[in-house]
């Protein structure tokens, strides 16, 4: 019995795996179509009510039936002025959505649908709804705006074209409008894919296109209405920056710009040019508004063979990179006409934020197309690919904010600096999850998303704006209208895991906008997230974004969840791709030279593991509950509590069920749609990562200076007084530069700093704190020094003046000729030698004239003051040898960093040997006669240059130190980083060439004669090749000043420097 029991036990085992794997195998596929289905009448809904209602005006308004105008009787309403511009708005932006439904057929159908109620449909039962909706609304669109050709049928019931007397933004007419009519051109066309679409060209009674059944021959109208309206868009472009001004006239252009070029002839300009006319007109535009036209406008010139759209769109971008700050941040706010940055603020959000976007995307669209080699470092699909990578450099380094800040998140800060400027995080930020996940940063995609996925479980919307510092929302922002950027996010990070935890935040941001944004004829935005107040609007990137991410969410077979090509979706959701028809039939090596940074060889990583007998590795993360808690879940409200959200529902509501409002975990975990399978059993979360921070103060002193304590340089700033300051430090360890442990100050007094600021500090600033204090203890750098070096100047040299004088009086009259007199002369006689033997006299002449100028003393009368030139004192920057070799440095005075003749430096006999002291010896009369030898690096090992030095009696005239001197290319560490702070440091444009490695004496030192040397020769080395043996060469003196840093408790304080 005891034998078949065990027996049983593989099976009974085998029985407990397979019931565990059908539980966890995530969501099935039957919730899933279902949740594809109501997405699908979540637009449709909201699709069919704007064209009852608002068709063929810009938006809907769901609370009032009606539809949303521009304000014509306020121009200063720019939240809707900007965006609507009377083309039919909402229906441009659908109509890729609608092309994507079109690729799938509703559940448990045969091609009927029961939204054949359409407008646009009629009463047909069309076999595909999706498809035909698609087709209806091109149809419109030709309608009301004609087909875009110069004859009787380019007018269409509204304009012609968009000849509209509409004053739009660029950027939202360009990512919405030209966006909307290129991507669903494509998809009619067949460059972008539809299931069982054929896109097949015909010629019937003498007209050649697609034929619909709709009765449309579609032969490209929206291609021509899309430039059409890029034309009209191109009047902002004609900028002195290159950078185009953020608004213009659909009908009139930018007579409102006074100082824009096209506006400079008084005659024919398109507007006065006194500046009394007209009030001005503002001409800031943001980074995403001006470098974000890219794909659209580069998609255009492909499509139509018309470079200009392209060109300047690029040279809208590279006008913006191109200014970014010294640490590699752009700003939000920048002046179309100046170029200058509004405002000193920045991070990845708002006015910024689909810059980066199109930087990595306009690689991906242009990847695998020609491109001209003399202009690769901007038209290349690398130097845009450069220009992410040096963004998310800069990003990562100055705005991310770690794990040591309760959890991974994005902070405000300083443009020129990084220091922090503000705590709080905005829903359009929510995209960049979404870029890292494509660029295959998935760690960081994956942990900074938790935290947006907590604050939508808080507050059943993503707040516009929201403060990590309080918890709260900022400064009254609270609405959310319909933005899509988390959901989009949330679609990239599933197709790049494949864990189904995103698929329950999709199913979390999908019951939440059910229950509290229908309206019985539309969607609204929520006005205030925290009350359920509804707006007045059906925003258009509701039906062409929101709808669409959350479709393609839930239909991972969809052919552009599977589709193998370099397409691309544009910041506002529409999916564009340069055909194939357009690209070369097989992949070609690019002639001539090559962009000169090249990314490095690498590999799509792999998606997180799944810990074993658990179905999500995000569920599973040790700190999934971080995010919980910076987002406060702990203090929201539960379904029994009659504040929460969750009980916002009116019993009857139409759009609902129990399953929309029901959530298992009372928000002890989040997504609240999240089966509590999905948490492992007994789990504990890692313990939250704690900052060590202090400020040390130091007390007032008397008869310091109040005023101009502090001074700000470029790389920090200046502390000129202690007396009444405070640091504030921070203990990290910051691997990308190489350093350990240490203490980091982040702000003086109420002064922030940027993390690679530094505090600069004199000695005569600290020398009267005892260096002993285990607060603040003076400590001597054992690694690095400065060589101090006194340079006489030059010999004195005639002026340009002094020359002139006596070319004019050694020539006579022949010093009137100017340099081309002379150089039209000497041709002349080289082109004419028989000329010389009739005019022997004009060389003899111009030689004794040379001949006399050369022997002729000052001209009399001549006044010539020399100017006064002094010894100049450099530091340069050197190490100190480590090894056994390695003998201390003689004990001298530190040298100031000012000349003074009455303070000269201790070393007056400088030696430069020849070559590299690797084959020779050194003559025993120079070790004897000279205090400093100087030799080149390379060659052989330091122990080995020592070897060659023989032995001397010690003495204060004789050697007392060798200097080894650094080149540049003896300094570059080998790397495959693409970091331009990597590249920086190989080419010296950034902080130094390479690190300058301390010097290794890896044996004792010996005289040639192999005999252990009783005297060992202290030794340095410095970099600056060639410029540092010149300055030795013409040296009077050198000299060595130590470096000293600062302990706390300790610990190094790693930027703080004594100078």
């Amino acid at each position: 019995m005891q034998g078949g029991a065990l027996a049983a036990l593989p099976l009974c085992l085998l029985l407990w795996t397979a019931c565990w794997a059908a539980c966890a195998r995530g969501m099935t596929d039957e919730t899933i179509a279902d949740l594809r289905q109501e997405t699908r009448d979540i637009f449709y809904h909201g699709f069919d009510n704007y064209m009852n209602h608002a068709f063929p005006e810009d938006e809907l308004r769901p609370l009032t039936c009606g539809p949303l105008t521009r304000d014509r009787q306020n121009p200063a309403h720019i939240e809707v002025n900007d965006v609507l511009g009377n083309y039919s708005l909402t229906l441009v932006d659908s109509l890729s959505t609608l092309a994507i439904f079109a690729s799938t057929s509703p559940p448990h159908s045969r091609g009927g649908n029961k939204h054949a109620g359409s407008r646009l449909a009629g009463s047909k039962l069309a076999g595909n709804k999706a498809l035909d909706d698609f087709q209806d609304g091109i149809k419109a669109l030709v309608d009301h705006y004609g087909d875009g050709t110069p004859g009787p049928g380019g007018a269409g019931k509204r304009a012609r074209g968009f000849d509209l007397d509409s004053k739009v933004q660029v950027f939202e007419t360009t990512i919405r409008g030209v966006g909307g009519l290129l991507s669903a051109h494509q998809f009619a066309v067949g460059d972008l894919p539809i299931r069982g679409y054929q896109a097949k060209v015909e010629v019937r009674k003498a007209r050649q296109g697609i034929f619909w059944p709709n009765g449309l021959v579609y032969d490209g109208q929206l291609l021509r209405l899309a430039t059409d309206l890029a034309n009209r868009l191109l009047p902002a472009f004609h900028t002195p920056t290159g950078l185009p001004y953020p608004r213009v006239n659909l009908r009139h252009g930018v007579p409102f710009y006074a100082d824009s070029p096209l506006n400079m002839d008084p005659e024919h300009g398109q507007c006065s040019t006194h500046p009394n006319d007209k009030p001005a007109e503002i001409t800031e535009t943001c980074s995403a508004g001006a470098g974000s036209l890219v794909l659209e406008f580069t998609t255009l010139s492909r499509l139509t063979g018309d470079p200009k759209y392209e060109k300047v769109a690029k040279d809208a971008f590279w006008a913006v990179w191109h200014r970014r700050s010294s640490i590699g941040l752009l700003g939000a706010g920048i002046d179309a006409e100046t170029g200058q940055w509004v405002s000193p603020y920045t991070g990845i959000g708002a006015g910024i934020d689909s810059f980066f976007e199109y930087a990595l995307k306009t690689h991906i669209l242009l990847s695998g197309l020609p491109y001209d080699p003399a202009n690769a470092s901007v038209d290349s699909p690398d130097a845009f690919l450069l220009a992410w990578e040096e963004a998310h450099d800069g990003i990562k380094r100055q705005i991310y904010r770690g794990a040591q800040h309760q959890h991974p998140h994005y902070a405000q800060v300083d443009l020129y600096t990084g220091a922090l400027r503000a705590f709080w995080i905005d829903s359009l930020s929510a995209f960049y999850q979404g870029l890292l996940a494509m660029a295959g940063y998935i760690d960081e995609a994956v942990e900074t998303h938790l935290l947006y996925t907590a604050l939508w479980t808080r507050y059943s919307a993503m707040p516009e704006r929201w403060s990590t510092a309080t918890g709260n929302i900022e400064h009254g922002l609270r609405w959310w209208g319909g933005r899509p950027e988390f959901i989009e996010s949330t679609w990239y990070l599933y197709h790049t895991t494949k864990d189904p935890w995103y698929l329950h935040v999709g199913e979390m941001t999908l019951r939440d906008i059910k229950r509290r944004c229908w309206t019985k004829c539309g969607w609204a935005g929520l006005q205030d997230i925290r009350t359920g107040e509804l707006s007045d609007r059906m925003e258009s990137f509701f039906l062409g974004e929101t709808a669409k991410y959350l479709f393609l969410l839930f239909d991972p077979s969809h052919p552009l969840n599977t589709w193998d090509a370099p397409y691309v979706f544009t910041t506002e959701g529409h999916p564009l791709v340069i055909p194939r028809r357009l690209r070369p039939a097989e992949p070609q090596r690019q002639q001539g030279p090559q962009f000169e940074w090249q990314p490095a060889p690498a590999t799509c990583p792999l998606p997180p593991a799944i810990l074993p007998f658990s179905i999500s590795a995000t569920a599973a993360r040790p700190d999934v509950f971080h995010a919980a808690s910076l987002a406060r879940l702990h203090l929201m409200p539960t379904v029994e509590t009659v504040e929460s959200a969750l009980i916002e529902f009116n019993s009857a509501h139409p759009s609902i069920s129990m399953a929309d409002v029901r959530s298992p975990s009372n928000y002890t975990y989040y997504p609240w749609t999240l089966p509590l399978e999905y948490i492992p059993k007994n789990a504990m979360s890692s313990p939250l990562a704690m900052r060590t921070t202090f400020d040390l103060s130091f007390p007032n002193m008397p008869n310091s200076p109040q005023l101009g304590t502090m001074q700000r340089m470029p790389e920090g700033i200046l502390v000129n007084s202690m007396s009444g300051l405070r640091l504030g430090m921070v203990r990290e360890h910051d691997q990308l530069i190489e350093m350990n442990e240490h203490f980091r100050i982040y702000a003086i007094s109420n002064v922030a700093l940027g993390r690679d600021e530094k505090v600069f500090m004199s000695r005569a600033t600290i020398e009267s704190f005892n260096p002993l204090d285990p607060y603040f203890t003076r400590t001597r750098d054992a690694h690095t020094l400065d060589l101090v070096i006194d340079v006489p100047p030059a010999p004195a040299a005639p002026s340009s003046d002094m020359l002139s004088s006596l070319l004019d009086v050694a020539l006579g009259e022949i010093g009137n000729l100017t340099g081309l007199d002379i150089v039209d002369a000497l041709d002349d006689m080289d082109a004419h030698p028989e000329a010389l033997e009739d005019e022997p006299s004009y060389l003899s002449n111009l030689l004794s004239s040379l001949q006399n100028l050369l022997t002729a003393p000052s001209p009399t009368g001549t006044s010539y003051t020399p100017i006064q030139q002094t010894t100049t004192r450099h530091a340069v920057a050197g190490t100190l040898p480590i090894g056994v070799g390695a003998a201390p440095l003689p004990d001298t005075k530190d040298p100031d960093l000012a000349y003074s003749a009455a303070n000269p430096l201790v070393w007056s006999k400088i030696y430069v040997h020849s070559t590299n002291l690797c084959d020779d010896r050194l003559p025993l009369e120079v070790a004897k006669e000279n205090q400093v030898v100087v030799v080149p690096r390379g060659g052989c090992s330091f122990s080995h240059k020592l070897r060659n030095i023989p032995t001397y009696p010690p003495d204060a005239g004789s050697l007392q130190l060798v200097i080894v001197v650094s080149f540049p290319e003896q300094q570059s560490p080998p790397t495959t980083s693409s970091s331009k702070r990597e590249r920086d440091r190989k080419t010296g444009e950034g902080e130094g060439v390479g690190p300058l490695v301390q010097p290794l004496l890896d044996e004792e030192q010996y005289t040639p004669g192999g005999l252990l040397r009783p005297h060992p020769i202290p030794l340095i080395m410095v970099d600056g090749g060639q410029e540092t043996i010149d300055m030795l060469k013409r040296a009077s003196g050198v000299g060595v000043r130590r470096r000293y840093y600062f302990r706390t408790q300790g610990v190094r304080i790693g930027n703080l420097i004594v100078l």
